[in-house]
């Protein structure tokens, strides 16, 4: 019988864990022939989250958890889910029920068909502000575009891995990870699938605009010099209209008299120069910036405590 982990990073959801093992558990149970282990991660979450994740591993042995010593980012919290899993399978979803476990059976039968991966999309995200709606599809085309790694518009992390795939991810250590870049880069045959999104019932959303605009400069970074390279060319064309500008500013003086505009075009010109170079500066900061972490070695997360040790014979049976 086939075995499968469920990876499940968790940030201050002590409200929805218990509904979320209830709705899933009651999917696995229509799927018999394969057996199923949670790995919880607890990134450091600020409320009840571990004590709940105790209380269910008390109830059910394919309990599993992993509790961070504070906070790291729900990438590390993939990652540790990923490097401490052993089953044949593994799937990455959310806590929040907006990955709904209705889509196990459609998952597996996509994997076993011969794919490495079966991951989901989101065609409409229902629920969610027109603002953030336009701000996806931006941040989609504008990552494909300038990226090798291509993604459905709508990509979400929800996903099941064969073993294969999940060793090969293994072997990319980066410590700022950007996981739905991740997962394409490594190839393998992956197969998408369309899923109508589920609004959050319980508890409130962890991403703000601006985790969410981070977490987007992470992904162009990770996988794209292309920034790099618009600068480079933006550079250039400057160079080449500002040489123009001065000839013709020395023709028109030395052949037809006229003098050159003075203090107005002299400051509209410093202010865009300098508008350009805080601009590349700030570009070029974030790749130094990158590599600054990546040379410090740091660990990508700290693990304070887990029942991961505490193993019975069989910890995939309920």
């Amino acid at each position: 019988m086939k075995t499968i982990d469920i990876i499940v990073p968790c940030y201050n959801e002590e409200e929805v864990l218990p509904l979320f093992v209830k709705e899933t558990n009651a999917v696995i149970d229509t799927i018999p022939d394969y057996r199923f282990r949670y790995i919880f991660v607890n990134d450091g979450s600020k409320d009840k989250t571990l004590e709940v994740l105790k209380t269910l591993a008390s109830r059910f042995l394919n309990v599993k958890y992993i509790s961070f010593s504070r906070n790291f980012g729900k990438e590390s919290a993939m990652y540790a889910g990923l490097k401490n899993s052993t089953a044949d399978y593994v799937i990455v979803m959310d806590a929040d029920l907006q990955h709904p476990p209705a889509m196990f059976p459609q998952m597996i039968e996509g994997i076993e068909e011969g794919n490495d991966c079966c991951a989901l999309y989101r065609a409409k995200q229902t629920g969610e502000s027109k603002l953030r709606q336009l701000v996806s599809k931006i941040f989609f085309s504008f990552q494909n575009n300038i990226s090798d790694v291509k993604m459905p518009d709508g990509a979400v992390d929800y996903r099941i891995m064969s073993r294969k795939m999940v060793n090969a991810i293994m072997e990319l250590s980066e410590v700022q990870r950007f996981s739905k870049g991740i997962f394409c880069w490594v190839g393998f045959k992956t197969k998408w699938i369309e899923y109508k999104n589920v609004e959050r019932t319980v508890g409130t959303t962890k991403w703000s605009m601006w985790g969410l605009f981070k977490y987007a400069l992470d992904g162009i970074t990770a996988f794209s010099i292309t920034p790099l390279r618009f600068i480079a060319v933006v550079g250039f064309i400057i160079s080449i209209i500002s040489f123009i500008g001065i000839l013709i500013t020395v023709i028109q003086k030395i052949f037809f008299g006229v003098e050159a505009a003075g203090y107005p075009t002299l400051l509209c010109s410093l202010l865009f120069l300098g508008g350009i170079i805080e601009l590349s500066i700030g570009v070029l900061g974030e790749y130094i910036g990158r590599i600054f972490t990546e040379t410090k070695n740091r660990p990508i997360y700290i693990a304070s405590e887990s029942n991961l040790d505490d193993e019975p014979e069989d910890d995939f049976d309920f």
